[in-house]
């Protein structure tokens, strides 16, 4: 697997930017330079991120998203051995 990130990425599996071994193996994101754990997608070329919105679930079971544009720098939580 290489050590860098795709330029999008997502965590519903129903998306076609989604890529579980990436995702298992741990991803973090900066967004204007600040820790974002609630990140549903992201676009690095674009700049923006997806995140969820509190506990809201639209009718569908799925959580309500705010698009917020700005600096996006993905990174690996953990180190290859």
């Amino acid at each position: 697997m290489s050590d860098t990130l795709p330029d999008r990425l997502s965590v519903d599996p129903r998306s076609p930017y989604y890529q579980e071994a990436l995702l298992a193996r741990g991803v973090g994101i900066r967004f204007n330079g600040t820790e974002k754990t609630n990140v549903e997608e992201y676009c690095v070329s674009e700049g923006w991120v997806r995140v969820s919105v509190g506990k809201a679930v639209d009718r569908r079971g799925m959580p309500l998203t705010l698009k917020l544009k700005g600096t996006v720098e993905p990174y690996f939580r953990d180190e290859p051995a």
